[in-house]
Parts: structure tokens; C-alpha cells; sequence
């Protein structure tokens, strides 16, 4: 046994377990979203393995470049300092761990987690560094069997360079081009047959100006799951004058799915025969949404829209995909894209086409994936001669084309997460706590409002953030984000790529999932206050906030809207 401890001792990289426990350690401090054990142990065991793996890897050039090594007998004490070290870390982080989380919760208005929260996510990072412990040794068997080969022909050295080069891109390869593709294939096979299957609780509708009705142009089994939520959750004219108090219209919703049409073009074409049919043109104000990755709208945006205009409003939307809108941004970018573009040029062309003083105002809106698509669906230069009256885009991923350009040139002194753009004529933007612009000050022809959370990964993560601290950690930061939150190489960039994946389970109101009250303030700023006074407004803001809050709640109804939301 003695003898057994001596060589364990020997053969562990100290450097590696103090890298290891100080990305494991920083692995556990907070971010932009409650986690659970599941996920920070998962982030945390990966964490880890990479500062080992590090470590090692020193350890191996070190020997390739043939440097003197350390004796036994001085690395079996090193490495138990190391590791005695390691542990005291460990615990004293993991020991503040629940602290840290509690400090996110505490923010976004959830219960304290239990004490069993350190434990369990231990177990979880052990459990996740075995995995890739086992996958690194796979790869070592790997590149140990082809340097074998390759050293028969060629010198040392080189035979190393190039097995373990041959290794890294055969391990590429398979999880690229085989796994990676096979579970993207899965996926979207379920996700298709999730989209078909219809449900009983959604009867197709009979009235003739509705989509999906036996009128329709569009049938209601092709509209998909996505699409008939859409259509059959909105209000009608009756609930909305019962809660604003004045005379409403009945709201046009058209939708075209997936499986409407066999090209963008032609779903688009559809989606504009459809408006017609159904006097989409007649109404006074006419939106063009581009839904997320999943074809799913969010009916906290369209709900405060219908309401502040007592209906007379119509909405079009085209679906690209069955994916969820990070799949979808991974593996069909293009395609989301050209269907937004589609669809805009169908509309705005015959928009254009129509008398100015019997055409409805002309607006567009997408969340998350979908303010990416529709921002790239109007090129400014094309209708510089005949705006569009303006957009609202919630939670723009980072990789939003206009969105990064103009925050990177935002005034001096205004944070990232809340920035101040030139003097506010034609872009605001938006949080839980409305513009920094005063409402008061004049708009320029076109209105475009971005709606953004803080604490949105989805908005806020960047690649760079693995070498250099974002703009929007400083001081003063969102009234959403930690002040326990810090930044550390590589983890942080790490922790916010986990936070994407969840940032749709949040509460109403932040991370990815935008309240109804902050949508009627963007809508308001988009449309401008009409005839709504601001004793109105507020009442409006707190019914829908009740109603959304209720609906996303445990007890809310099957297939309810909230139920994908996030897309």
C-alpha cells in the first residue's frame, strides 16, 4: 500500500492539480443566471480536467524537449503539498459555492438552495472529470499507437509531432462530421415530429379570417406545433376590450410553417396571399415577426402589442426550422436568414405598392435568434427612400451584426448593457427599468428599439471574454447581475456558454425571458403613447405581468404558450 501511494504521488502533475482546483475553484463563483448542481458540477469538473490536462501537457513538453526532471524523492513531497493544497481550496470554495449561487437567486427573486448544494455538485464534477479523463486517455492510447507506427519510418521527434497531430484530427473529425451530425440528425427528426403532431387541446378554428381554417390558404396540420399556438392563443377582441376598457378589434395572426411550402420563397409568397386574404393590409398597424429557431413566438410580446393597439393590429410570421434557436444558430444560420429575408421582401414590396394614406404602419420584431434574422431581413439602403416605420428586437444574440456594432460605438460613460447611441433619433435601447433616453425627446422617421437584459447570456456572451474582462462587468453594473460576480480566464467565458443553454429557465424578467410589462414600455416607445394615459399603461403593465406570471407557473394549462418559451 505504501508503495502504491508513493507512485500515485509520483505520477500526479502538481502543476496540474494546483491549474485543476484554481479553474475548478473560480468554476463555482457566480454568473448571470442561477445554476443548478447539475451544471455547475458539470462546468466545474470540466474546469478542472482542462487546468489538469494543462499541466500534464507542460509536463510532456517538458520531457520532449528533453529538460532535466525533478527526482522522486523531491516530487512525491511536492506533489502531496500540491495536493494537500488542492484539497484545502476545493473545500473552502465549495463551501462558498451555495453563498455564491444564493447571490444570483437572491437577484432574480428564487428560494435559497438546500443545503445538500455542495455535495451534490461535487459528485457531479467528479463524476464529469472522469468522463474526460477517460476520452483524454482514449486519445493518449490513440497518438501513442500512431507515433509507434510513424517512428519506424521517420526520426523521434517528428514521428511524435505527427501522430498526436493525426490523433487531434481524427478525435475532430468523429465529433464533428460522425457524432456531432448524428445527434444534430436525431434532433431534428424529433423536433419534426414534435412540430407535426397535433394537439387536442388546439381544435383547427372555423372562423374564416383566421389561418389554419378551412378558408385558409394555409392548412392547419402544416401550420406545426409553433404555429398553432400562435394562432389559437391570441386574444380576442371581447378579452381585450374587457381589460383595457375600449372598444377592440378582433387581432390578424397569419402564420406559415415549415412544412407550408417546399422553399422560402414560396412559403413567404404564401404567407403574403394569406395576409391579404384576411385584411391583414386594412389594419392600422402591420408587424413582421421572425420567430425563433424553434418557429415559436412569444406571446409576451404580441399579447402587450394586440392590447395597446385594441386589436387593429395584424402580424405575419414564416417558420425556418424545428431546432431550438442556439441548434439552429449552429447548424443553419443561412437559412433563417433568407427566410426573414423572404418574407420582408414579399411584404415591404407590396407595402410600398399601396396608397401612403391607406397602408397600415409597418413594423418588425423578433426575440433572441429571431432579432438576429430580422435585422439582416431589411437592408437599410433598400428602403432609404420608403422606411419602415421601425423594429423591436429582444434579447439580440452576440453575434447580432447591427446590435455589436452600434453598442461598440455607443456614447462615452454609458454601459454596455444599457448603451445611449448618438442622440437617441433612431436607436434606443431598453432594459426592466426602460430607456436612459427621456421619452420626450423627438425620433428621427424610423424607430428601432433593442429590449435587453443584464443578465441575458444569450446577449452578452463573447468569445473574448475568455482573455479579457467585458465591459459590461464593470461598475456600475445591471440591476440583474451579482456583485459577487468576477472574472477569470477561460472560465468565464466558459461559465456564460453554460448560461446560454439555461437562460430560458429563469424567471419572467430576466436572463432570456422577457416580461410583458417591459414589452408594452418598448412597444410604447416603437408605437408612441396614442391614446393611452399613463394611469393606462401601468394597469395594462400589471395585468399582463399577473397573467404571464400565473401562466408560467405550476399550475398553468397544457400546451400553454409559456411552455416553449425561449424557443
Amino acid at each position: 500500500m505504501t508503495r502504491w501511494i508513493r507512485r500515485q504521488l509520483s505520477s500526479l502533475s502538481g502543476v496540474g492539480l494546483v491549474l485543476g482546483t484554481l479553474l475548478f475553484a473560480a468554476a463555482l463563483t457566480p454568473t448571470l443566471v442561477p445554476r443548478s448542481y447539475l451544471t455547475q458540477g458539470a462546468l466545474a469538473g470540466i474546469c478542472f480536467a482542462i487546468g489538469y490536462g494543462l499541466g500534464v501537457l507542460s509536463r510532456q513538453l517538458w520531457r520532449y524537449l528533453e529538460l532535466p526532471e525533478p527526482s522522486d524523492r523531491l516530487r512525491r513531497p511536492t506533489n502531496a503539498v500540491a495536493l494537500l493544497l488542492s484539497l484545502l481550496i476545493a473545500l473552502l470554495f465549495l463551501w462558498k459555492a451555495a453563498e455564491w449561487q444564493n447571490s444570483v437567486r437572491a437577484v432574480v427573486g428564487l428560494s435559497h438552495l438546500p443545503s445538500s448544494h455542495p455535495t451534490k455538485l461535487c459528485l457531479m464534477a467528479f463524476a464529469t472529470f472522469v468522463l474526460v479523463l477517460v476520452i483524454a486517455r482514449l486519445f493518449k492510447r490513440l497518438a501513442d499507437w500512431l507515433v509507434g507506427v510513424t517512428r519506424r519510418f521517420i526520426p523521434a521527434r517528428l514521428a511524435t509531432v505527427i501522430g498526436v497531430g493525426l490523433a487531434a484530427l481524427l478525435f475532430w473529425s468523429l465529433a464533428s462530421n460522425v457524432l456531432a451530425s448524428a445527434v444534430f440528425r436525431m434532433l431534428d427528426s424529433s423536433y419534426r415530429e414534435l412540430d407535426a403532431r397535433l394537439e387536442p387541446e388546439r381544435p383547427q378554428p372555423t372562423a374564416p379570417n383566421k389561418t389554419g381554417s378551412p378558408a385558409s390558404l394555409v392548412n392547419w396540420q402544416e401550420l406545426g406545433r409553433a404555429g398553432r399556438e400562435f394562432i389559437a392563443a391570441g386574444p380576442t377582441a371581447a378579452r381585450i376590450s374587457a381589460e383595457t376598457g375600449h372598444p377592440a378589434m378582433e387581432p390578424i395572426r397569419v402564420y406559415v410553417g415549415l412544412r407550408g411550402a417546399q422553399t422560402a420563397e414560396a412559403r413567404a409568397r404564401l404567407a403574403l396571399e394569406e395576409l391579404k386574404r384576411v385584411g391583414g393590409f386594412s389594419r392600422s398597424t402591420l408587424v413582421v415577426v421572425t420567430p425563433t429557431g424553434t418557429g415559436w413566438v412569444d406571446p409576451s410580446a404580441m399579447d402587450a402589442l394586440e392590447h395597446l393597439r385594441d386589436g387593429d393590429v395584424a402580424s405575419v410570421a414564416v417558420q425556418y426550422s424545428y431546432l431550438s434557436s442556439p441548434l439552429s444558430l449552429l447548424t443553419q444560420p443561412e437559412y433563417g436568414a433568407e427566410t426573414a429575408r423572404a418574407l420582408f421582401r414579399e411584404i415591404y414590396r407590396h407595402w410600398t405598392a399601396l396608397p401612403h394614406d391607406a397602408r397600415p404602419k409597418l413594423y418588425l420584431h423578433g426575440l433572441s435568434l429571431g432579432a438576429m434574422n430580422s435585422e439582416k431581413s431589411a437592408e437599410l439602403f433598400e428602403m432609404i427612400g420608403d422606411p419602415i416605420d421601425g423594429a423591436l428586437w429582444s434579447g439580440p444574440p452576440f453575434e447580432t451584426r447591427n446590435w455589436r456594432s452600434i453598442t461598440e460605438a455607443r456614447n462615452p460613460g454609458t454601459p454596455q448593457w444599457l448603451p445611449e447611441f448618438r442622440d437617441g433619433r433612431i436607436v434606443r435601447f431598453m432594459n426592466q427599468n426602460g430607456p436612459t433616453v427621456p421619452p420626450d425627446r423627438p425620433w428621427g422617421p424610423m424607430r428601432l428599439v433593442y429590449l435587453q437584459y443584464a443578465s441575458d447570456p444569450i446577449t452578452f456572451f463573447d468569445y473574448r471574454d475568455a482573455y479579457r474582462q467585458p465591459d459590461w462587468m464593470k461598475q456600475p453594473r445591471g440591476p440583474d447581475v451579482s456583485t459577487e460576480l468576477r472574472w477569470y480566464p477561460i472560465v468565464t467565458m466558459l461559465q456564460l456558454a453554460l448560461d446560454m443553454a439555461v437562460a430560458t429557465s429563469t424567471p419572467i424578467g430576466y436572463g432570456h425571458v422577457y416580461a410583458p410589462e417591459h414589452y408594452v414600455e418598448a412597444w410604447t416607445a416603437v408605437l408612441g403613447t396614442g391614446r393611452w394615459s399613463a394611469e393606462e399603461l401601468a394597469a395594462l403593465k400589471r395585468h399582463l405581468a399577473e397573467r404571464a406570471r400565473a401562466r408560467s407557473g405550476a399550475n398553468r394549462p397544457a400546451n400553454d404558450p409559456y411552455d416553449n418559451r425561449g424557443g
